[in-house]
């Protein structure tokens, strides 16, 4: 089982970036995909947005499309989620997730999960 510690979060003023960080124990993190989540308060986890092994394909959800990118290194066994023109709409916990199979939309398709990084945008 791998262990993922995300970091990175914080308090940003609407219009500004963050960049998530989530990082992964075990010597197998560069065989598979990963994913990110995030849920805001009264509302259920939603997808973000999900890199392959390699990174040479990934995914976004419409609502972030064109603002975040997905990046990896797996020399260093992290991944990345760079958020730009952020807005208040964006603010929840945001989660990094190891995928396991299924559809790359749902969280049942990741079996591993971090705790997550509280990811505030004020208006």
């Amino acid at each position: 089982q791998v262990q993922l510690v995300e970091s990175g979060g914080g308090l940003v003023q609407a219009g500004g970036s963050l960049r998530l960080s989530c990082a992964a124990s075990g010597r197998t993190f560069s065989s598979y995909a990963m994913g990110w989540f995030r849920q805001a308060p009264g509302k259920e986890r939603e997808f973000v947005g999900y890199i392959s092994w390699r990174g040479g394909n990934t995914y976004y959800a419409d609502s972030v499309k064109g603002r975040f990118t997905i990046s990896r290194d797996n020399a260093k066994n992290t991944v990345y989620l760079q958020m730009n023109s952020l807005k208040p709409e964006d603010t929840a916990v945001y989660y990094c997730a190891r995928f396991q199979g299924g559809t790359i939309y749902a969280s049942s398709g990741y079996d591993s999960w971090g705790q997550g990084t509280q990811v505030t945008v004020s208006s």
